[in-house]
């Protein structure tokens, strides 16, 4: 027999790997998956996971709004679905980003199962091997993990406390373009930016949009936060000011529940087809049973309120965790601070490698992401993201408190020359 024959024959493991596809290599955790199966233990407070807090959203109404869909249209929703998305629901999506400023046909939505799936298939659409995305930095994880799947380069563009640096923008455009390289698209997130928690400004939008348009070069605006403003309404979406150029994300995983998987991508005309041909070789279509409890939801229950209520929830959290860290963290640290979203990015002195110091915080019971995994080349050491959405306000000072105790002993480790919270 052939040795192929005797492995199969004999039972013994074919080394799979051998085998990958060379795009398999872009396939890696992120650093947020794998600090999952930690942070989830009951005695760590986590200040890792983005996870919406469920608590706010009542269980009885939601068993009401899935037992009248499945009693009155479950023929329907247990069945195959359009590949674009149940056409109901895209009415009701066109109705949601007009808080936004937003005027869009419900023929230009796709339904997706969350704006994760969206930007895989943008990124299928658009990216060759070697194409450039130019990115927030720092920028989301999930995004910067999608675009190495496709084999793409990530060149992160300048931000500071107001968002994405339109004059960096201007330039690392114009260094690309001088060494040959092929720009596909801008990537951002406007709107309580995940991982820094930043609000880009109405006239940055628009100064982003014209060079973007002068430029040739389109923009894929995300936006699962822009609706959990805790004290006044954000801006209108960069798509509200620009149909043609702008590709826009949306997300119910932060305004509903993310369990149910529902986003969508409001797209140029010309792009519609592909997208839904793309969704459809994927999945071949979006849940109708997740898509019309959303639909049902949104038609016959407060959801306004409810968004209004987990803005309440989430500004507690955010001042419990900007009160705790001025008061216990060294004040050689800076941190944003978020007028919505659920994220504040935290930057130590730059002597703190934040994913070293990880296993001590854990030792502490105390979970955070660090900063390089936010990032494409590996910059980043000295910052950390903190998530005050899920932890009771309680749980977010014990946590800061412990995390800051871990920061001051890294100080003191390395001589105590820098300065120490009184």
């Amino acid at each position: 027999m052939s040795d192929l024959t005797t492995r199969f024959h004999t039972g013994t493991p074919q080394n799979l790997e051998e085998r990958f596809a060379h795009r398999a290599t872009g396939m890696v955790a992120s650093e947020i998956r794998s600090l999952f199966a930690v942070a989830s233990r009951p005695e760590i407070v986590s200040l890792a996971g983005g996870m919406p807090n469920l608590s706010a959203l009542p269980m009885e109404m939601m068993a009401s709004v899935v037992s009248d869909l499945i009693l009155t249209q479950g023929q329907e929703a247990l069945q195959y679905g359009s590949g674009q998305g149940h056409p109901k629901l895209r009415e009701q999506i066109c109705e949601v980003m007009a808080l936004e400023g937003i005027r869009a046909n419900p023929d230009d939505v796709v339904v997706t199962t969350g704006s994760q799936q969206a930007l895989d298939l943008i990124s299928r659409i658009f990216i060759d091997p070697g194409d450039v995305i130019l990115a927030e930095a720092p920028s989301y994880v999930g995004a910067l993990g999608t675009f190495r799947q496709y084999e793409a380069s990530v060149v992160h563009v300048e931000t500071d406390n107001d968002g994405m640096v339109p004059e960096s923008l201007r330039q690392a455009i114009k260094t690309l373009r001088a060494a040959g390289r092929k720009i596909k698209f801008l990537y951002l997130i406007p709107n309580y930016q995940n991982p820094s928690g930043v609000l880009l400004p109405a006239n940055r939008r628009t100064e982003i949009l014209q060079i973007c348009r002068v430029e040739e070069i389109f923009v894929v605006e995300d936006n699962p936060y822009g609706l959990l403003g805790f004290d006044k309404p954000s801006p209108n979406a960069m798509r509200a000011e620009d149909s043609e150029n702008v590709i826009y994300l949306g997300s119910f995983s932060k305004t509903i529940s993310p369990g149910l998987r529902v986003g969508w991508a409001l797209v140029p005309q010309s792009l519609k087809d592909k997208l839904v041909v793309a969704s459809e070789s994927s999945i071949l279509c979006p849940s109708n049973f997740t898509q019309m409890t959303i639909s049902n939801y949104l038609a016959n229950q407060p959801w306004r309120d409810q968004i209004a209520s987990f803005c309440e929830q989430y500004k507690m959290r955010r001042d419990a965790m900007l009160e705790s860290l001025d008061e216990y963290f060294p004040k050689s640290a800076t941190w944003t601070k978020p007028g919505g979203g659920f994220y504040v990015w935290v930057t130590l002195p730059p002597e703190i490698d934040t994913k070293a110091m990880m296993p001590k915080a854990i030792v502490a019971k105390v979970a955070y992401v660090p900063g390089t995994a936010f990032y494409a080349d590996g910059f980043g050491t000295w910052s950390m993201r903190l998530s005050y959405c899920h932890p009771t306000p309680e749980r977010i000072r014990e946590g800061v408190k412990a995390l800051a105790g871990v920061v001051n002993q890294e100080i003191s480790r390395r001589g105590g020359n820098l300065e120490l919270n009184s």
